[in-house]
């Protein structure tokens, strides 16, 4: 007995030994058995596993992080992130030697793991963040069906995500270090429409419609084709209240798209109307045509992309709107009024004429309403007009389609005496002393025209003729009006201003002294004499400067 009392007190007493041995041995340095992030710093000064952390942390902060949203990877450097390791707080995290003797034996056999700790840069790591939620966030993708180049193309529906950024950033931070991918923390949207569905619209509407071409045959054969590489226009797709794909047929692209092909097949209608032959209005007889029914021939379109592939055009009359009958009862049998002016340079004698055979011929039925500008489109070089004298801010100018007021004045004048209304006109801004006084107008492309109304129940005609210095204009129809012009005088005469002038362009004029005058227009019936109107107009011309030139 006394001798294993003996034996136990030397174990003990060699025990006690090592364990003091161990401390000593010990002091100072990283606990036995201490493991970083897997990396064993147990037994190593503080400098010796601060450097060790150090190198390791220089490559864990560089080292992309795969971050995985569902089934796409994201890389997320640690360091751009505001991600670094606290080099001192992890080895101040590892603690004293342990004094306890049971802890001090298992640290031979045990390792004991610990993480690092992480220093957070907030707004860097919350700016990563933004940037990661940015790549994986996305909106629901629904069901959608294009035809584009003869292919139909079908866009399965996709469910959308949004990033949980503070479960996905609590993960990061803690798994960073290591280096594995992160499974990031999402919130899931369904896509409304369903792939079965879509599929099946693709299969059974989308792909036959651009199987083969649509054929629309017409007169002698002629084809109209709707080509797979356009049927796009025709057909669309989109999703119904319940997200359902249905399609969308637009018939009036298809018959865009046919008609122009078949238009030689048709007999265009023409409108009677009247025309000047020897000297005298002769009616033109109006004629009919015959049309493609458009309706008719794309009444059923869905059944003509998807099964008939071919469908014969059908023919309907096309009728005149404005008959014989109405064109011979318009009425147009005399010289109801009729102006001249004259005097004009070889220059505006050119636009002169020009616009004279634009406007001969023109029609007005009653109770429609003339516009010189609308009724010639444009007067410019490609048009046949030159380049003639004109007049701006009271000196001589040039400028093409100089000219035209003279004939905008002479047809004023023509429809202010065959009795029809006044609907526009402008005079002026100084007066020209071929023009009645108070009687004048002026025409400007795209900002002051000539206008007037018919009034009457018959129509009128208009006969233009300009010659080599004066030009003419009649108002053809039924005389039902008189009609008297009385000037009311001159008054507030205004002086003319001078104008020196430097460009080497000048023309020399004495100008002219500006006034106020007045026009009274009566209208009495043809038959009986008796006064239908009286309007009065007042005018104000500005003088036309003298112009020096210097």
């Amino acid at each position: 007995m006394a001798v294993w009392a003996a034996a136990i007190g030397g174990i003990l007493l060699i025990a006690v030994a090592l364990y003091i041995i161990d401390i000593a041995v010990s002091s100072g340095k990283i606990p036995r058995g201490v493991q970083i992030e897997g990396v064993e710093i147990g037994g190593m000064s503080r400098s010796e596993a601060t450097r060790t952390l150090a190198d390791l942390a220089d490559t864990a902060e560089e080292n992309p992080v795969t971050v995985v949203a569902e089934d796409q990877e994201f890389t997320f450097v640690p360091r751009q992130a505001g991600l670094t390791v606290d080099l001192d707080a992890t080895v101040d995290r590892v603690g004293a030697q342990p004094l306890n003797p049971v802890t001090r034996l298992t640290s031979f056999f045990r390792p004991r793991h610990m993480s690092v700790v992480t220093d957070r840069d907030e707004s860097a790591f919350d700016a990563a963040l933004e940037r990661l939620r940015e790549e994986v966030d996305r909106e629901p993708v629904e069901a959608e069906i294009v035809l584009d180049d003869g292919t139909a193309t079908l866009t399965e529906p996709a469910v959308g995500r949004e990033l949980d950024t503070s479960v996905t950033g609590a993960a990061l931070t803690s798994a960073w270090f290591a280096g594995t991918p992160v499974e990031a923390t999402v919130e899931v949207t369904p896509a409304r429409s369903d792939a079965e569905q879509a599929r099946r619209v693709l299969a059974e509407t989308a792909e036959p419609a651009v199987a083969s071409d649509v054929v629309v045959t017409g007169h002698d054969g002629a084809r109209a084709v709707l080509a797979p590489e356009k049927m796009g226009e025709v057909l669309t797709f989109h999703l119904d209240d319940d997200a359902r794909l249905v399609p969308e047929y637009d018939a009036e692209a298809a018959r865009e798209i046919l008609a122009p092909q078949l238009e030689s097949t048709e007999t265009k209608a023409r409108d009677a109307t009247v025309e000047l032959a020897g000297g005298r209005p002769r009616v033109v007889e109006a004629v009919d045509g015959e049309r493609i029914d458009w309706d008719a021939v794309l009444d059923d379109l869905p059944a003509l992309l998807a099964d008939d592939r071919e469908r014969e055009a059908e023919y309907v009359p096309d009728e005149a709107e404005f008959t014989t009958e109405q064109a011979e009862d318009m009425g147009i049998t005399e010289v109801v009024a009729e102006f001249s002016t004259g005097g004009f340079e070889s220059a505006s004698g050119t636009n002169i004429r020009r616009v004279a055979e634009q406007v001969n011929g023109a029609v007005v039925r009653p109770g429609d309403t003339f516009s010189l500008n609308g009724y010639t489109g444009p007067r410019g070089t490609a048009q046949g007009y030159v380049e003639s004298g004109i007049i701006k801010d009271g000196r001589a100018d040039r400028a093409v389609g100089g000219g035209i007021s003279q004939f905008a004045t002479t047809l004023y004048n023509a429809a202010y005496f065959a009795g029809l209304d006044d609907v526009a006109h402008t005079e002026h801004s100084y007066y020209i002393s071929r023009y009645p006084a108070g009687r004048e107008a002026t025409v400007y492309e795209g900002a002051i025209d000539l206008q007037f109304a018919n009034p009457f129940d018959t129509g009128v005609l208009i006969q233009a003729v300009a010659g080599s210095s004066d030009v003419t204009v009649r108002i053809w129809g039924t005389k039902q009006v008189e009609v008297e012009s009385v000037n009311g005088g001159r008054w507030n005469s205004t002086s003319p201003p001078t104008v020196n002038v430097s460009d080497s362009d000048c023309v020399a004029s004495s100008g002219s002294p500006g006034f106020t005058t007045s026009d009274t227009r009566i209208i009495r019936s043809a038959s009986s004499g008796s006064e239908i109107s009286r309007e009065t107009r007042t005018v104000v011309y500005d003088p036309a400067p003298n112009v020096v030139c210097r």
